[in-house]
């Protein structure tokens, strides 16, 4: 048992929400109000996942990842709200600058790494970050709504405090193309992305034929998924791949990426699957970090823009199942929690914590179909990596 006592928890405050691009911009931060409201009338937090403090993020923090011209970039963009700064990403209709971008962006990290430190010493075996999960931020540039690389910074601090193998599982609908070029050459880090085909959405990256650079092939696995692709299909495919790489992996300490826009109701992809496909792969890597990392569990948010039919549905899910106590799907979503939504947003929310479905798959082992754009893909996923970490990509 950790020395706290408790073996989980959510760092977390509400000063963190003030990353905020405007009113008009996707990545709202009511989404997270939602959540962390929907998730205490569900007596999910405090009650069974404490919540703590980010410490302040100092500029060492964020040169693990960033260049330091790129963060006096900000500092600068954070003064001067509306500046475009092109060179750097800064000021364009997906990463707009707004006053105290850099604080806001900054302790998005904060939150992040302190989350990896809990777990790293021992303090908690589970932490989520739920504002985290800002995966496409590049070293010098801003990137699909992400102006500093909170996980990428996580990893890092892991490596320099001396960990040797770090599994990174993102779930989100976008490739994590930040992540894993931070770590592309780097054999410690393992990075593992489930994201719609970069054919058909941004960033365009996230091939099978990406698997890491010289002399760490097999550390960058990637399974580009077709659009439309529904909970079957996808938890098809993350289960003939994601368990038998972190096997053949053995890492010391899991750390997951959880956009919720891989859902059906999702105004900025195409894939269709429902919450309860969704908390599926939730309980799914819960279950992989007990049985290949004694527990070692770094959890972080990411995309999701269905604001009120979504987002606080599949996160506080999330939440509990970090805490160790998952919500009973079919739990009606409280009265109160409906009401102020209606009330503030003047939306129709949800009345149960289900979309109705029943998350089901066909193993892989049970036959691949030639005709099945789903069934190549993960097929070239296997055929590409598989080799490169010792594994027989075959059936």
């Amino acid at each position: 048992m950790p020395a706290s006592g408790c073996h989980s928890c959510s760092v977390f405050d509400e000063d963190m929400t003030a990353y905020d691009f405007g009113p008009h911009h996707p990545m709202a931060p009511v989404r997270i109000e939602l959540t962390m409201r929907l998730a205490r009338a569900l007596g999910v937090v405090p009650d069974r996942l404490p919540q703590v403090d980010a410490p302040p993020a100092d500029q060492a923090l964020l040169e693990l990842v960033h260049e330091p011209g790129y963060i006096s970039a900000v500092r600068q963009a954070s003064l001067d709200p509306g500046h475009e700064d092109h060179v750097h990403g800064l000021g364009s209709q997906d990463n707009p600058t707004f006053a105290g971008m850099h604080e806001a962006s900054a302790r998005v990290v904060a939150a992040s790494v302190e989350a990896a430190r809990r777990v790293w010493t021992g303090e908690q075996v589970h932490a989520v970050s739920l504002c985290g999960g800002l995966h496409h931020a590049m070293p010098a540039m801003a990137s699909g709504f992400c102006v500093y690389n909170d996980v990428a910074a996580a990893i890092a601090w892991l490596l320099a405090q001396g960990a040797e193998r770090v599994a990174y599982v993102d779930v989100d609908v976008h490739h994590g193309d930040g992540v894993q070029h931070a770590f592309y050459d780097d054999p410690r880090v393992l990075t593992v992305s489930l994201h719609e085909s970069p054919q058909t959405l941004f960033p365009g990256t996230g091939l099978p034929t990406e698997i890491g650079g010289d002399h760490a092939e097999g550390s960058a696995v990637n399974v580009a998924l077709p659009p439309g692709t529904q909970d079957a299909g996808w938890l098809r495919a993350f289960h003939a791949v994601v368990p038998d790489v972190l096997r053949a992996f053995e890492p010391q300490i899991l750390v997951t990426q959880h956009g919720c826009d891989g859902h059906m109701s999702d105004p900025l992809a195409h894939l269709m699957l429902s919450v309860d496909g969704q908390r599926a792969s939730y309980l799914a890597l819960h279950k992989l970090a007990h049985e290949l990392c004694a527990g070692r569990w770094v959890a972080t948010g990411g995309g999701g823009y269905s604001v009120t039919d979504v987002v606080p549905r599949a996160w506080t899910h999330l939440l509990a199942i970090v805490s160790g106590q998952p919500l009973d799907p079919a739990l009606a979503v409280p009265e109160q929690w409906r009401a102020y939504v209606s009330e503030v947003l003047g939306a129709s929310a949800p009345e149960r914590m289900t979309d109705g479905t029943e998350p089901s798959y066909r193993d892989w082992r049970d036959g691949f179909d030639p005709g099945s754009w789903l069934d190549r893909s993960v097929r070239a996923t296997r055929s590409a990596v598989f080799p490169a970490l010792g594994l027989d990509p075959q059936p």
